[in-house]
């Protein structure tokens, strides 16, 4: 029986009570629970079974630390509100899973603050690698400096000095804006939250790269910058709309913007597609949802996340191997929130 600690409070069963249960030494209760080392058939089944009933847990960041092998990846992620993030997680937990390691989760909500003290924690813990969708090139850096193999997922900052696993966002964003071109729109609205990060600056590169094939001319006060959540572009969109010139289609850069053009078009009482075309980079579940559909660029998070967890895993095997960047396709679902403008 574990007796309670100073303040009264029940406390967890250490190796040491394991030990004096099972009448044998700590070392050969450590050879025991661990499989190294010999250790009597016998013995080691009465030490399995005095950990059972004790509830003796390992203590994983000490035997990390003994063994310079740790079991224990890193993620850091922006926003697990976004069912993007969610999955991409999803994905990672389940591949680690399968190969024997444990993820520590953090949400940094967008915060290059919280982003960078999640980094020095999981240094701090003895992680054997991070796979982060990074706010900036700082935390890549850090990890780096550390010694800690770090994967960047979805966005890109340090091309060429780390591993990269990534969506081929200007490609498909070409395509999605070609074909709101071969409708007849030429008046195209760009909803976009930021060009800084790879994502959001690769799709806007594929919008104006489709925009220049066909010979029409950028026009800046298309491009709008909402902010990063569905009120913000719900508020843009009913400006934009409300313009006697206003655009015939319009391309929202992910899934919380594309929500936020959809109610604004709700409360203008504007119709998808006869008055406005309305397509999404990024899809989600309410777009399948709602009538009609809203064509969405389909990225696999799940697949983006179980690739990342690949590459960490061949860089922990070859740690020398030049970095690599692994770029995934992603599909234009067509569903029924196109048609050509009405003026046609």
């Amino acid at each position: 029986m574990i007796e309670n600690d100073a303040e009264g409070a029940p406390r967890r069963a250490t190796l040491k009570d394991v030990a004096l249960a099972a009448g044998v030494s700590q070392s050969t209760t450590s050879r025991a629970l661990s499989g190294e080392g010999y250790v009597a058939a016998g013995v080691r089944e009465r030490v399995v079974a005095a950990a059972e009933s004790l509830g003796y847990v390992p203590h994983a960041m000490a035997r990390s630390l003994r063994k310079q092998d740790s079991r224990t990846i890193g993620v850091l992620i922006s926003d697990l509100r976004n069912a993007f993030y969610a999955d991409l997680a999803a994905g990672i937990a389940a591949r680690a899973r399968r190969e024997g390691y444990t993820m520590m989760l953090v949400d940094d909500q967008g915060s290059t603050e919280a982003e960078m003290d999640a980094a020095r924690a999981f240094v701090a813990t003895r992680v054997a690698g991070v796979i982060v969708t990074p706010l900036s090139g700082d935390v890549s850096d850090y990890l780096m400096r550390q010694h800690i193999p770090v994967i960047e997922a979805d966005r890109q900052f340090s091309a060429g000095r780390c591993d990269a696993v990534i969506i081929d966002n200007s490609g498909v964003a070409k395509r999605m804006t070609d074909h709101l071109i071969d409708l007849g729109h030429r008046r195209i609205a760009l909803f976009i939250d930021e060009t800084t990060w790879t994502t959001g600056g690769e799709r806007a590169a594929g919008y104006r790269s489709s925009l220049e094939g066909s010979g029409i001319a950028a026009d800046p006060s298309l491009v709008i910058s909402t902010g990063w959540d569905a009120d913000g572009a719900r508020k843009s969109a009913i400006d934009i709309l409300a313009r006697r010139d206003h655009p015939t289609a319009i391309f929202a850069a992910n899934n919380l913007l594309a929500e936020g053009v959809w109610r604004a078009t709700n409360d203008l009482g504007l119709r998808i597609p006869e008055d406005v075309s309305v397509v999404s980079f990024d899809d989600s579940e309410w777009m399948s949802m709602v009538s009609p559909g809203i064509t969405a660029v389909a990225q696999d998070a799940v697949a983006l996340g179980e690739t990342a967890l690949d590459r960490l895993l061949g860089r922990l095997k070859d740690p020398a191997a030049e970095p690599q960047t692994i770029v995934l396709e992603a599909q234009v679902l067509p569903r029924g929130s196109t048609a050509a403008p009405r003026a046609l």
